[in-house]
């Protein structure tokens, strides 16, 4: 149990997370004395969640199917550390631009385990997948299809694909975060024809090999029950393509989206949840319709470094307007994490360095940046905050990092992984310098 102001924290931190005198330690390292090492806004990785997570859902889905290859999506968090961790637990790789398949090729992710997302890749970047010899290109409409087509011609290259189809499924999770429903950006519908007249094309492109299927419904899901659903309409959508010359359906994939625990009061499937539904209904779809054994491939991504990550900032001014609310503010906020602005997403808080002390005021976290939407945290219990406390978020490990901006020219915090009471900096704190780094003088 962490025990956190009064509440059992124990399910949203990391796995090593401790509570202690002093405050707490994550990896065996001190949060307090991370941040006077490193400064504040800080983001840390632990390394034993990460590992954990990795393995569980490889694990959990591999002992329910048989064929079974876990993709980690980068979006989610992308850096030099993680990718070693995410090579040696045996993942391949997602990527949806040609920066994040850049990153990769720097270093040394093995090409063919990569899959190439994205609804509108340029070009260039269907270029460089096509010189890099990545594992798959995850087709996502006409204009690429015909492109890569002429591409690979043009180099001499026969290149293996999937089509990713929407297969009409509203998996009930925030409107901005939903993929697989009709009404979307992402992929070939099947309801309008427009998923059969792709499958079509791309079987008969003559230097296109296509081999699965790919859809993906959004995220997070708490729900199962959406994934089964959309795992019939696309096998029935399979089978109804069976005898199409060209087509040769050795993969399929229902995505990722995979929910994240993000307060105490609102657990997630595990891992196991997932593979236990996924895993099963997949044979007997496949068995009922007579399609085969293809290969399985997932996408965990926030569910992979959700826990794992931890912000910590110092708490600065605070503004009290009686009979409506206190806020008090960080040194960090929107440009740093957006998501709150952004998906109104919502955290648990704690107070590092007065872990024991009781929750006895309703306040407001803020961030310091020029938005009234900069809210971290609305109408949580905390401690009295005074400035130079340390507060942490836990659950920051996705779309945090990956989507920080230089908003106000704000510098991106320093990220550092921990592990047996070590720490190690494997992103620095950007300085004023590099954001003057790309400004042209004429």
């Amino acid at each position: 149990m962490l025990n956190v102001h009064g509440r059992d924290l124990s399910s949203v931190f990391p796995l090593t997370a401790r509570a202690t005198a002093a405050g707490m330690t994550i990896g065996g390292c001190d949060l307090a004395a991370l941040a006077r090492r490193f400064g504040t806004p800080l983001y840390l990785f632990d390394e034993i969640t990460l590992r954990h997570q990795l393995r569980a859902f490889r694990d959990a889905f591999r002992a329910h199917y048989p064929d079974v290859l876990p993709l980690y999506a980068a979006k989610a968090y992308l850096g030099r550390a993680l990718l070693r961790l995410v090579r040696e637990e045996g993942y391949g790789l997602d990527v949806v631009s040609g920066g994040e398949l850049a990153f990769a090729r720097a270093v040394g992710y093995p090409p063919e385990m990569i899959y190439f997302h994205g609804n509108n890749k340029t070009p260039a970047e269907l270029e460089e997948a096509l010189a890099a010899g990545i594992g798959r290109v995850v087709v996502d409409n006409f204009v690429e299809l015909e492109t890569l087509d002429r591409l690979a011609g043009a180099r001499g290259q026969r290149v293996a694909v999937v089509l990713r189809v929407s297969p009409g499924i509203d998996p009930h999770t925030h409107s901005k975060t939903t993929t697989g429903i009709v009404d979307s950006k992402f992929g070939f519908t099947i309801a309008t024809g427009q998923a059969s007249e792709a499958l079509r094309q791309a079987a008969t492109a003559p230097n296109l090999d296509l081999v699965g299927i790919h859809s993906h419904l959004g995220s997070p899901i708490f729900e199962i029950a959406p994934y089964l659903e959309a795992l019939a309409v696309v096998l029935d959508f399979v089978a109804a393509h069976r005898d199409v010359p060209g087509f040769a359906f050795r993969e399929i994939s229902p995505g990722g989206g995979f929910a994240v625990q993000y307060l105490a009061s609102t657990p997630a499937p595990t891992p196991s949840d997932y593979a236990a539904a996924i895993g099963p209904a997949l044979c007997q779809g496949l068995e009922a319709r007579r399609l085969g054994q293809p290969r399985l491939f997932i996408e965990p991504g926030r569910a992979i470094v959700g826990r794992a990550g931890v912000a910590i900032y110092t708490v600065g001014a605070r503004k009290t307007i009686p009979g409506v609310r206190t806020y008090v503010s960080v040194d960090g906020g929107m440009a740093d994490n957006i998501r709150p602005a952004l998906y109104d997403a919502r955290y648990e808080v704690a107070v590092v360095n007065r872990l024991a002390e009781p929750a006895s005021e309703v306040i407001t976290l803020a961030g310091k940046y020029c938005e009234s939407g900069d809210i971290l945290a609305r109408d949580i219990a905390l401690p009295p905050l005074q400035p130079g406390d340390l507060v942490a978020l836990p659950v920051a490990g996705a779309y945090a990092p990956a989507m920080a901006s230089n908003y106000n020219m704000a510098l991106k915090p320093a990220i550092v992984l921990v592990r047996d009471g070590e720490a190690k900096l494997i992103r620095r704190r950007e300085t004023y310098e590099d954001l003057l780094r790309f400004e042209v003088d004429d």
